[in-house]
Order: structure tokens, then sequence, then C-alpha cells
């Protein structure tokens, strides 16, 4: 059977997380975006409505989990709902971002799982598939019962770097748990690979007590995370690569969450660029000529398209 004539039975909608992303999807995969409408009412409660009918159909639905996080979850929720009680045949929830997945474990006593209470909140609305990009933990996957595929920003990061033709390259992991991200890039780039081991200090933007393991001196560093969130750690990791001998550095993400203050942070910084995605729309304010934006939408349509079609989504990895 023709992807064409597999696409007559796929739905895909956008919610409001990030509708410019869902366009470029929806672009790419040559459909129109479903009809729906949100509303709120005067107490802040939201009311969804689906515009079309989707009895039989595939449905993909496109939202991402940042800031303001709790109130787009509700809108996934919400819409899932919805589209079981309208008999859709399969509900995949697309979160390119996927909140909450730092708190993947009790790291200290009576701590909540919440990453494992977000994938019962989303199997239990009624959600059959689910798929994000560069989840923090991969053990997060293991929280659902339904199948998760995660997609991987790795090569669109690494084209970006190898377009910049840089020299003496060192890709950075930010603190041990990293080292298997970074060794992914760096294997990209044909580079060797440092990280950061980070002490505590009663400071939180001191640079004092941040070791740099591994050879950095005259090379330009890129330091390679999930996410940036405050940019505390790119920006104090960066002050501390220079001083033991980095000639410049480069930070990059999939996840840019650039909570107050990050755009700040990366401002007054030495870094010489920081690369994220658009996985998390960023409002003007959060945004600067230091910023890089790629875009997933190519990867998540190739995704998606791999999932209606039943092909292999590890295989985009190899």
């Amino acid at each position: 059977m023709s992807r064409a004539r597999d696409l007559s039975k796929m739905k895909l909608f956008s919610l409001n997380s990030n509708v410019p992303l869902a366009e470029e999807i929806a672009k790419l995969i040559k459909v129109d975006l479903g009809k729906s409408s949100i509303k709120r009412f005067s107490d802040g409660e939201v009311q969804m409505n689906i515009e079309e009918t989707i009895r039989g159909y595939d449905t993909y639905l496109i939202q991402s989990t940042a800031e303001p996080g709790n109130e787009y979850l509700m809108e996934l929720l919400i819409m899932i709902d919805a589209l079981k009680r309208a008999s859709a045949q399969t509900i995949n929830v697309v979160i390119p971002y996927y909140g909450y997945s730092r708190q993947d474990r009790k790291a200290r006593s009576r701590e909540p799982i919440t990453a494992k209470l977000i994938a019962n909140l989303l199997e239990a609305a009624g959600a059959t598939r689910v798929i994000s990009v560069d989840l923090h933990a991969p053990q997060v996957q293991g929280f659902f019962n339904i199948p998760v595929d995660q997609l991987k920003a790795n090569s669109i990061i690494a084209n970006y770097f190898l377009e910049k033709k840089l020299e003496d390259v060192v890709v950075v992991a930010p603190e041990n748990a990293g080292t298997a991200r970074a060794r992914g890039l760096a294997n990209k780039l044909d580079a060797p690979i440092a990280f950061l081991d980070k002490q505590r200090s009663s400071d939180p933007n001191s640079v004092h007590g941040i070791n740099v393991i591994g050879d950095i001196k005259g090379k330009t560093a890129i330091i390679l995370d999930d996410m940036i969130d405050t940019a505390r750690t790119v920006t104090s990791g960066s002050l501390a690569l220079l001083q033991n001998g980095a000639k410049e550095v480069y930070a990059c993400c999939t996840h840019g969450v650039l909570s107050e203050p990050a755009v700040t942070r990366i401002r007054e910084s030495q870094l010489k660029e920081v690369i994220i995605t658009n996985s998390i729309y960023q409002a003007l304010e959060k945004r600067d000529e230091r910023i890089t934006t790629l875009s997933i939408g190519p990867l998540l349509a190739e995704g998606i398209l791999r999932v209606q079609h039943n092909e292999s989504v590890s295989s985009l990895f190899d």
C-alpha cells in the first residue's frame, strides 16, 4: 500500500504549545492540520471541540509540555479524551519536549516520581503511542505500557557543526551522566570527549569546584546537554573550560527551556554560540543573536510517517 493511500486515514492535530512546529510538520507530510478549537471558561477551565470527523482515523496530536507546562498538559489530556470518545482508531501523542522528565526517580526520601505519574495520566486518558525527542532519562520509556518512540536530534546538531568546519573540536558532557550523549555527538564529529565534574558550592554562580576531565587545551569545546534551563550549567561550565585552556566554547542542546534568567546569562557569558532546536516555541523575549534554533520538523515528520506505515523508526539513527 502506498504512503499516499495510507495518509487518507490520518489526521494531524496541533494544540497551543508549538503551532509553528506543527504547521511545519503538516507541510512536510503534505496533510492539513485537523480542525479543532480550544476555549477557556472564565475560571480557566479548558473546553475542547473537534470540528471534523475522526472516527476510525489514526490521529497524531502535537504538544510540548513546556512552560506553562501544567496548562499544556491539561490541554493534551483533554484532547486525548476527546479523540477517544470520538472513536479515533489510534491516538499517537507527539511530545517534542516531555515535561517533568527530570523527576524520573526518588533522589531523596518522600519524593514523587512525577515522570511516571505523567505516563500514567497519558495512558489513562487514552493515548495509544507516544513519540518524543531526546528524553531526559531513557528509563522514562519504561514508565509506559504503550509503545514509546524516542527520536534523537544528535544528527541535526552534528550536521550544523560539520558545516561550520570547526577545528580541534572536543565534545564536553556537563556531568558524568551525560557522557553517553556526548559520545554520540563526538562520534559524528570524529572528536574526543571530556566532561565537567561539578562539585557543590555555597555560591550557585561560582565555577570553583568544577573540574575539567579530559584534554581541552587549545581546543574548540562544545558543551552538549539534553536541555538548557536556567543556563547556569553551560555558562559556568564555559568559564571553567576557558580558564583551563579551551580556545572557545559552544553550547548545544535539544530542548531550549530557557527559564529566567537564562537568556541574560547567555548574553553576559563568554559562550561563542548556543544551539537549540524548536522542540519548544521561543517567545520573542527569549530570542537572541547568539542563540541559534535548528528545526526538528523534518525528523518528527519522518518519524510520524514511519509509525503510520509500520516502518522502522530506529533505522533513522543507523
